[in-house]
């Protein structure tokens, strides 16, 4: 008999650029080669468009428009919850009496209104999102842009304390499951790691071209760090430095172009970024959000297919994946690794320890059969 599920995306997952995309798109990919028929139901909105691409993984797909402005706006709950609640797509899961994965708390405002009656639900949760937005509070420069994300933060913590307990919350990492669980009081958190677009350790031996500092340059924690790369460590170290990622302000373009040793790479296509992960000698990944929750794609991306990674404790907290990396806590230090790190090849013994740290944590295949197991 053939299974059937519906999935509800927060956002379209193709083009797989961002990692919520990514996580989403592989994991359709991942139950499409499983033989299950997915009736796909996303919101659409940033003007990423309505790709005819995902037609072949989905036996239906349905277009949904956020509400944004005041017209999603709520008092009583954040807005990335309240600007996804559509009577159409509660009607069109009603329909149907198939198992529903909900992709991210966004999601989550119609379980009141849809029959869960005997029918199985889980929720993928991409992070814990009160951190996600409290951080970004911290390192957003507007004023009200700081104002509405410490206010978003707020709100999800109150929303997410209230969410039903009997559905499973899919989490991506360790450390949030303990989080839902213990403080969020949420029995059915589990470990689903995040699904990955590269399988294979193939990092190249040897000494790559330059430096490189990739992620999507349009969040503040991203442009905070690369601007920290450029103005405290670059300044003092002349080793070529690449930036690149999505949308970067005019600033970080200004300041990426002032010296010329460094440059920015403005909006790469997804062959262009995978080009520039494999050419790099030395991948940057600072981070300086207090508390982390979920884990960064880039940092997989870096270890799967890049060289010698240098970052801060916090980004590779509780992953597994630290000992594959260099441990720089102020600017001095990430510039005396850099130095030492720029004329050393990368080695075989470090992509075996790489393989032997992954293991088979990042199975595509593997972890779809766990989601399985909670939707049916």
């Amino acid at each position: 008999m053939n299974k059937h599920l519906h999935i509800v995306c927060l956002d379209v997952p193709w083009p797989a650029d961002y990692g919520g995309a990514i996580d989403m798109m592989n994991r359709i990919i991942a139950f499409h080669k499983m033989g299950i028929k997915i009736h796909l139901h996303y919101f659409n909105y940033n003007n990423r468009g309505t790709p005819t691409e995902l037609n072949q993984y989905c036996e239906t797909v349905t277009i949904y428009e956020r509400k944004v402005g005041h017209k999603g706006f709520s008092f009583t709950m954040p807005y990335i919850v309240s600007s996804r609640i559509n009577e159409k797509l509660v009607a069109n899961l009603n329909k149907h009496h198939y198992p529903i994965l909900l992709e991210g708390l966004h999601c989550t405002g119609i379980l009141s209104m849809v029959n869960t009656t005997n029918r199985k639900v889980v929720v993928r949760m991409h992070n814990e999102e009160s951190t996600y937005y409290h951080e970004l509070a911290r390192s957003a420069t507007s004023f009200l842009k700081k104002m509405y994300f410490k206010i978003e933060s707020w709100l999800i913590k109150k929303y997410t304390s209230q969410l039903p307990k009997q559905f499973t919350y899919a989490c991506v990492s360790i450390t949030d499951v303990e989080l839902f669980k213990h403080q969020y009081h949420l029995p059915n958190a589990i470990f689903v790691p995040i699904f990955p677009s590269w399988h294979t350790v193939i990092g190249e031996e040897g000494i790559g071209n330059f430096c490189l500092y990739h992620g999507n340059l349009s969040v503040p924690e991203n442009e905070e760090a690369a601007t920290w790369l450029l103005k405290n460590v670059f300044d003092k170290i002349k080793k070529p430095l690449v930036i690149a990622g999505k949308n970067p302000s005019a600033a970080l373009l200004k300041l990426a172009h002032a010296q010329p040793h460094t440059c920015l790479v403005a909006n790469p296509s997804a062959a262009e970024m995978n080009d520039l992960v494999k050419k790099a000698h030395i991948h940057l990944l600072p981070i300086f959000n207090q508390k982390i929750t979920g884990i960064r794609l880039k940092l997989l991306h870096t270890i799967f297919e890049g060289r010698h990674c240098v970052t801060t404790a916090a980004m590779v907290k509780e992953t597994g994946l630290a000992d594959a990396c260099h441990i720089g806590t102020t600017a001095d230090s990430f510039g005396s690794i850099i130095m030492q790190l720029s004329n050393h090849p990368f080695t075989i013994d470090e992509i075996n320890l790489r393989k032997k740290l992954l293991g088979n944590t990042y199975d595509n295949d593997v972890n779809a059969h766990t989601l399985i197991q909670y939707l049916w």
